[in-house]
């Protein structure tokens, strides 16, 4: 049985060309929420914006993200948007009903992976910055994570009406800090209180809009006043120069010295937006409704529908080759798990994105990672917390889908006859621990059970087990994310627990080149066991992680046994001999070894794969590895003296002092072992005052003094 059913029985309401699939990324505070609020209000898809502020946003639903005020969770829904009709733009999307899927995505480093998995899926995004802060440290982290998955991103500068607020200083700082060729397409007209409209760099004209009226419903589209009609001619000859350096079209009139109008200039933007070469600026406020249907404009004209990308590529099961996922609702049906989440119901929420054909409830899948085929109860298109049923769910969509039992993010669904493997998305290992137990001894099962369901809901989220004191271990990306977890199993589990001091999820590696030798050699009478492996192992730079090798020549251990050395290897590198922490960034070979034509087992050579690696490690001087992060102060000039100088004493290493509106901002490199607490460190040192941030920079050794103390305490 596969998926397919005679496509022409249910018909999109909007075709796949005039679908957006977009996310709403930004570091915390820059008004990501606030944004999506007044993007879905002007689509009509909400009749009154909610204010952060007053806990009533559409998209921040949870009881928890209302009252810390932040997004903790990614959350997904889709919009109308139809651009205004006039002469010269582009078609078809000027004056056409398009479908907007949007991804309002966290901002605080500790949810990183709602980001990441947002950006596995997603055509295009919106990346949002302060108007006064401009890029910060979560800013470049949620830039590189679109960059590594080739997200065609535009810009939106956000609070505009802001004191202090500075459009180019901004732009200038995505050139420098994220290497981005961002150039404006609409500039603020006035800023802080005089903020009121936008200057359109494209036709040279203005959009002012009616900042008395309530919501900024009405703009009007008005000739430049002398003061903005050089900004708009320099802007616009620098725009065509930058598009000439990388559009072969634009070149060419440009070398011709011809007039390049406004529907040239544009199809070249969106050419090479769309192949990750510009990046399109737009200014304005959210807050102060300046600004956004202009943006929802842009994203309509220069990011991607799902066919206007290269199709998707996958892997076949079997053999490995490579498989192109075209987008098209008559191509077999394939879609990507990226998301899964559990209410307080236990009812599971399977959040797909369609690469490929439709999909119907009743529909029969293949998972093929698990190999199991699973039967889909119901598709929804999700609205926040909300849910309305479809008929069907078509190339390009994001869906919700029910009836799947053993799958988790990552997993790909897809038609019987059609099998692939889509690359799922990668996540960061989590860099802070914590012991936790039940209150009472009546929650100790469900414990288990609900820790089990927030990890696969979650996965920078782990669990695990002390083997010495047999504590339960939660595992995370910083005490925020371990706080919520804590908050989620209260309010929506009803499980209440107590928690030790957070411990720095540290690692261990080597330092040297070694080789060892993993002997499990047994005979008590009739079949025995015969496993016996050398491996040598190499130092790698940071980050590589751990790489396995296979080396052997002349069949010293046959091809059927080395996937069980590698597993031993693997389950050994998971607890070191120093502390017991995971070993990384080394490379081990298995070169060679004996077997036994009838003792020899999986596993016989999964044990001698184990005591290979650990008896290479004891002799390649391993050394213990902690977390640095990538810390930002923002701070009145009078205490950034008392910062840097308790910067320093936590180990920490400045890398830069600038001011930016008259608040000096303090960056650095500090160990997160020394950061615990410092949210009241902070505001002691600057009486309230001072802000701080902060995103995982690296792994570095730690020093040998404090190495000690660690494992001493271990």
């Amino acid at each position: 049985m596969n998926t397919t059913k005679t496509n022409t029985t249910v018909r999109r309401n909007v075709p796949i060309e005039q679908t957006r699939n977009i996310g709403i990324a930004a570091h915390i505070d820059a008004g990501k929420t606030t944004l999506t609020e007044r993007i879905l209000f002007y689509a009509g898809a909400i009749h009154h914006a909610g204010e952060v502020h007053d806990g009533d946003t559409t998209m921040d639903f949870d009881e928890i993200e209302r009252r810390k005020g932040i997004t903790i969770a990614a959350a997904a829904i889709s919009c109308a948007w139809t651009p205004q009709a006039e002469d010269g733009l582009l078609k078809p999307f000027r004056g056409v009903r398009h479908r907007i899927h949007i991804i309002d995505t966290p901002g605080h480093v500790d949810f990183t992976a709602e980001v990441e998995r947002s950006m596995r899926v997603l055509d295009g995004a919106v990346a949002v910055f302060s108007g006064v802060e401009g890029v910060q440290p979560q800013s470049e982290r949620v830039w590189r994570q679109a960059t590594r998955y080739g997200v065609p991103r535009l810009a939106f500068i956000n609070k505009m009406d802001r004191l202090g607020a500075d459009f180019e200083r901004v732009v200038g700082e995505m050139r420098t800090k994220l290497n981005a060729n961002a150039w404006p397409v609409l500039i603020p007209i006035g800023r802080e209180d005089d903020l009121r409209g936008q200057i359109d760099v494209i036709h040279g004209r203005a959009i002012v809009y009616d900042v008395a009226q309530e919501y900024g419903l009405t703009y009007h589209i008005t000739e430049l006043p002398a003061a903005e009609r050089e900004c708009a001619t320099e802007a616009r000859h620098a725009l065509i120069e930058v598009l000439a350096e990388i559009d072969e079209p634009i070149a060419d009139a440009f070398l011709a010295e011809r007039e390049i109008d406004a529907l040239e200039l544009k199809a070249a933007i969106r050419r090479q937006t769309i192949a990750n070469r510009f990046v399109p600026v737009v200014g304005g406020s959210a807050f102060k409704y300046v600004g956004v249907q202009a943006l929802l404009d842009a994203v309509v004209d220069y990011l991607p529908s799902p066919i206007d990308l290269p199709p998707a590529i996958g892997t076949d099961p079997d053999s490995g080759e490579s498989i192109a996922v075209p987008a098209g609702d008559e191509e077999p049906f394939r879609a990507l798990v990226f998301k899964l989440s559990t209410d307080e119901f236990s009812r599971r929420r399977v959040f797909v994105r369609v690469y490929s054909g439709v999909l119907r409830p009743g529909d029969t899948v293949l998972n093929t990672v698990t190999g199991r085929r699973e039967r889909i109860s119901r598709v929804s298109e999700v609205r926040a917390d909300k849910e309305t049923a479809l008929e069907a769910a078509f190339a390009g969509d994001i869906a919700v889908v029910a009836g799947l039992k053993d799958v988790v993010t990552g997993h790909t669904l897809c038609a019987e006859r059609a099998p692939v493997l889509l690359a799922p998305p990668t996540f960061p290992p989590p860099v802070v621990s914590m012991a936790i137990e039940p209150e009472t001894r009546a929650d100790q099962e469900r414990l288990g059970f609900v820790l089990q369901r927030l990890a696969e809901d979650d996965p920078t989220f782990r669990v695990s087990s002390d083997p010495e004191t047999g504590q339960t271990l939660i595992a995370g990306m910083g005490e925020l994310h371990l706080e919520v977890i804590r908050e989620r199993m209260l309010e929506h589990f009803k499980v209440a627990t107590r928690a030790g001091a957070p411990e720095i999820a540290y690692k261990e590696t080597i330092t040297a080149s070694a080789s060892g030798e993993g002997r499990h050699i047994k005979q008590n009478g009739g079949v025995g066991q015969h496993g016996h492996v050398f491996v040598e192992i190499t130092p790698l730079e940071r980050g590589s992680g751990l790489v396995v090798n296979d080396r052997i020549v002349g069949g010293a251990i046959p091809r059927q046994f080395i996937g069980a050395v590698r597993k031993g290897i693997l389950e050994a590198a998971q607890s070191g001999g120093l502390g017991g922490y995971p070993v990384v960034d080394l490379a081990v070979d298995i070169v060679d070894g004996s077997f036994h034509s009838k003792d020899s087992s999986d596993l016989a050579f999964q044990i001698a794969g184990s005591l290979a690696f650990q008896d290479a490690v004891a002799k390649a001087k391993p050394v213990l590895l902690e977390p640095i992060m990538s810390v930002e102060c923002t701070t009145p000039p009078e205490y950034q003296g008392d910062i840097v100088g308790d910067l320093n004493r936590r180990r920490g290493l400045v890398r830069e002092l600038e001011t930016k509106a008259g608040i000096a901002v303090v960056t650095a490199e500090v160990p997160l072992a020394e950061m615990f607490g410092y949210a009241n460190a902070i505001r002691s040192l600057s009486k309230g005052r001072a802000e701080y941030s902060m995103v995982p920079a690296r792994f570095e050794i730690v020093p040998a003094e404090l190495a000690a103390r660690v494992l001493a305490r271990r």
